[in-house]
């Protein structure tokens, strides 16, 4: 009797970590899902307040400030490499930006503008 418990043990011990890797991937598989789906969104709010605040310089500079934020939380969550890296390289670029005059404000939608869209081309890659 003995002998079959010393059996068991093995065989449940890999059952375990057969479910465990298998949980790991999906959780991956919903984290990518989840990255893909709020990249986008965030990109788009930021572009419509970009274009709500052309005249207001410190909400503007707010608005983008608090997308940087949000695309690191992307990063954070995001189990893909490639989503990863965009989405952090996006927000670096975002935190970069200052916008104290309705000048600054001026560059900063141009410099949003072309970044988001090279951003939202490799989350379509990165998502496909």
């Amino acid at each position: 009797m003995r002998l079959h418990k010393s059996r068991f043990v093995p065989l449940a011990v890999f059952a375990v970590c057969v479910f465990a890797a298998g949980c790991g991937e999906v959780n991956s598989t919903i984290d990518k899902a989840q990255a893909c789906l709020e990249a986008p969104k965030i990109v788009s709010e930021l572009g419509t307040n970009i274009a709500q605040f052309a005249n207001d310089p410190q909400a503007m500079d707010k608005a983008i400030d608090d997308a940087a934020g949000k695309l690191n939380g992307v990063a954070d969550q995001a189990a893909n490499t490639t989503l990863k890296e965009a989405s952090d390289n996006l927000a670096s670029t975002l935190s970069g930006i200052n916008v104290t005059s309705v000048n600054d404000a001026v560059d900063a939608a141009q410099k949003v503008s072309t970044d988001s869209a090279a951003y939202l081309e490799k989350v379509t890659q990165a998502c496909t």
